[in-house]
């Protein structure tokens, strides 16, 4: 979301202080993101469940985000306390957006009286502070008969000052306390190095996988990265993010990967700058705010698509 506000670095840095070297799930906060959203039609969609555990009636905004975090669609929905709410992408989306990748990030704001649940007055409130909600989430393809997790990032989440629920923009949400925190200045400093997992056969239809690369930050350029097998070999490559804050990439077509390279792991250390990177020292990790990978595996051995996390240190 390139944020380059001073106000937004301050709560980024307030937001990752003294925390530990771990993603955050299943807790209940201001919000949640589900970092990648897809749906072709009713057989193929993500599925996110909500609970509310606030104690009281509250007003959940959602916008619907391009890969290129641009602003697509929004709406809200009230929930009461001890609410269960079921939220299917390909019902809520609108016309005209089968196949387009995309992330969800919903903000509770307070619709306690006076303020009526997802008015004008409860989006200009701004996020409601205490924890409040849990989600989770699946990509269901009911043709292939696949439930696939997809990870939601827990909050809380930093957004700019004054941010409306009902009207987020790209330079909205600053960083999500879920994720992996990236430091606003620049230098390998506090910089986190993924480890994603990849496992492919170089096949069509064998052993496949995709790697999401999710942040807050413009991560958009050819990064050079080590590449393992699962002996422990090492071969220097290069992977390209084409969009600003998700990417969905497919390792198998790595240029130089060794074809002996089926099963292993990508090490992406974030804090080195693409020399392609479309603004100068505004790679991940010079930005600040948060990033968050997980790899898809399809393999018929597996008979179901499985996901893998992330790891990073």
């Amino acid at each position: 979301m390139k944020k380059f506000a001073l106000a937004a670095v301050a709560a980024a840095a307030a937001l990752g202080a003294g925390v530990a070297q771990a993603y955050t799930v299943g807790t209940f906060s201001d919000g949640v993101v589900v970092p990648n959203v897809i749906h072709n039609g009713a057989t193929d969609t993500t599925a996110v469940g909500l609970i509310n555990q606030s104690g009281a009636t509250v007003s959940v905004f959602w916008t619907f985000f391009d890969q290129n975090s641009n602003h697509v669609t929004d709406g809200c929905f009230p929930m009461t306390d001890k609410d269960y709410q079921p939220f299917i992408w390909s019902a809520q989306s609108g016309l005209g957006l089968e196949g387009q990748r995309g992330y969800l990030v919903f903000t509770v704001g307070s619709a306690v009286a006076p303020i009526t649940a997802c008015s004008a007055a409860s989006a200009a409130a701004g996020i409601f502070a205490p924890g409040a909600i849990a989600a989770n989430a699946f990509q269901v393809n009911t043709t292939t008969q696949d439930v696939a997790f997809v990870p939601v990032i827990d909050g809380p989440l930093a957004l700019v000052a004054g941010t409306n629920l009902s009207t987020m923009g790209p330079n909205s949400l600053v960083a999500v306390f879920g994720a992996a925190p990236v430091p606003a200045a620049a230098g390998p400093s506090g910089t986190p190095t993924f480890s994603m997992r990849y496992y492919v056969d170089g096949a069509a239809g064998g052993n496949d996988s995709r790697i999401v690369v999710w942040s807050t930050g413009d991560q958009r350029g050819t990064h050079t990265v080590n590449m393992y097998d699962d002996a422990q070999n090492r071969k220097s490559v290069n992977f390209k993010l084409s969009f600003a804050e998700l990417d969905w990439f497919d390792p198998e077509t790595i240029a130089g990967r060794p074809a002996t390279f089926t099963d292993g792991f990508i090490e992406w250390d974030a804090s080195n700058e693409p020399a392609d990177a479309p603004v100068p020292a505004a790679a991940l990790g010079l930005i600040g705010g948060s990033a968050f990978t997980y790899t898809v595996i399809s393999a018929p051995a597996f008979g179901a698509v499985q996901t893998v996390l992330g790891a990073y240190r």
